[in-house]
């Protein structure tokens, strides 16, 4: 009894509790479902602001720097992970309950859209409440600085280039749920998170709902802060046309959404499906 609690499942097993856990979300209530999504906009929001104070005015080298930004950002989805919220990059893996016939499109669609519209809400409230808090000044300007350069980047990728970042982004977001699957202790599931996020902040992959504090964060500095934070980073705003909410809107979130949704849904999701569920439906 005590080997079997500290065994970690299976791949087969994963699968089956990939199915189960999607069919619970895709039958939550409305107002749960909500409140968990604005949790888990917020926490993201949270991992955001940690990896960028922490990668503010490094002189290290690029990789390095990447690296802790990774490292740190993790505690988002370890958040949403261990409190429980519903995050919709994540949530992408309901897709194996849909593929299975446990739950229906409408469904689907509907747990996503409310939920993506809940992590909208949690991550906007993060960007209010950071800039209230006049964190961005810490360092005589060089974590808004950094907030800056972020969304600035961000809001200067092509269309096509945002897709594929954004693909490549929620493969490994979803295997870090996936692999969470597999673990029976908070721990295991912490140790199954780190490194999958880790690398896709390392890489610069792009996520949609980390995106919504990003972003929103630069263009309400861009277009608020006052004199005294541009004299101590040496900057304008006119050194950030790029940073505007149509850029955000429909040259990075809507293209990296996309991609995520097919990395996640299609290249994780419909693959573990095809290898662990599809073969049972074929038994009489």
């Amino acid at each position: 009894m005590q080997e079997e609690m500290i065994d970690s499942l299976l791949p087969a097993e994963m699968a089956k509790k990939a199915e189960q856990v999607g069919v619970a979300k895709a039958n939550m209530p409305f107002v749960k479902t909500l409140m968990l999504s604005v949790l888990a906009g917020s926490f993201i929001a949270l991992g955001a602001v940690f990896s960028t104070t922490v990668t503010a005015g490094s002189t290290l080298p690029f990789g390095v720097t990447k690296l802790l930004g990774g490292l740190v950002f993790s505690l988002g989805l370890v958040l949403v992970i261990a409190g429980g919220a519903e995050l919709f990059t994540g949530n992408n893996l309901i897709i194996m309950a849909w593929a299975n016939h446990k739950i229906k499109t409408a469904q689907v669609l509907k747990n996503w859209a409310l939920v993506y519209i809940g992590n909208l809400a949690g991550a906007f409230s993060m960007v209010a409440l950071m800039y209230l808090s006049g964190q961005y000044a810490f360092g005589n300007g060089v974590v808004g600085a950094n907030m800056l350069a972020i969304a600035k980047a961000k809001c200067e990728l092509g269309f096509v280039q945002a897709i594929a970042l954004g693909i490549l982004c929620n493969i490994l977001v979803c295997l870090a749920v996936w692999l969470s699957f597999s673990a029976r202790s908070l721990t295991g599931k912490i140790a199954a998170i780190v490194y999958p996020i880790t690398a896709f902040v390392a890489a610069g992959f792009e996520h949609s709902i980390a995106n919504m504090y990003f972003i929103p964060m630069g263009i309400l500095l861009k277009q608020h802060a006052d004199a005294d934070f541009w004299t101590h980073i040496n900057a304008t705003a006119q050194n950030y046309t790029s940073l505007n909410w149509e850029r955000f809107i429909t040259g990075n979130l809507l293209p990296v959404t996309i991609g995520n949704i097919m990395g996640g849904a299609v290249l994780v999701g419909l693959v573990y499906w095809f290898v662990f569920l599809k073969p049972q439906q074929q038994q009489p």
